[in-house]
């Protein structure tokens, strides 16, 4: 993985692609017992296109032109299949700028924190999501008020509530 991050953060550089964090269940071993995952789930920011529309493509022309292969929604880079989100909504976006830089085998690299990946799974709501939040709840080491703000600002308190009843 460590070369996959390398042509992350050179992308990043190159401006291909905006702002990255590392999320999802790969996100999460950051804070928790390693999660089993077939990706590497990126959230990144895309620049803006001239119609003022978000494509992935440009990404893709670009890892294709480095020679890496698409495979359904992933493209494998330095053998890890990668699936690119990009930031689709106020919570997403603003996990991307609270992203922590942290070290990975000599290779910076992001990850969105503990409470946002909290918030992220609550707001989409699938039974691995409600898994993963119990896991997070009772092995990662959260600020509860940091959470709690972060839930009341993207109306998550009620699923929350639901989800511990």
């Amino acid at each position: 993985m460590k070369q996959t991050l390398q042509v992350l953060n050179q992308l990043e550089a190159e401006g291909v692609l905006g702002r990255y964090a590392i999320g999802g269940a790969m996100g999460a071993t950051f804070f928790v017992e390693p999660l089993l995952t077939y990706d590497l789930d990126i959230f990144v920011l895309l620049p803006e296109t001239a119609s003022g529309l978000l494509s992935l493509e440009p990404l893709y022309t670009a890892l294709r032109q480095r020679g890496y292969v698409e495979e359904a929604e992933f493209i494998h880079i330095e053998g890890v299949p990668v699936q690119f989100l990009p930031a689709y909504n106020a919570l997403l976006e603003e996990a991307l700028e609270q992203a922590v830089d942290v070290p990975y085998e000599e290779v910076t690299t992001r990850v969105l924190r503990a409470e946002h990946l909290f918030a992220i799974c609550l707001q989409t709501g699938r039974s691995k999501d409600r898994d993963r939040v119990r896991l997070l709840a009772d092995e990662a080491p959260l600020d509860h008020d940091y959470l709690q703000a972060i839930l009341k600002k993207h109306h998550l308190l009620e699923q929350w509530q639901k989800w511990t009843v």
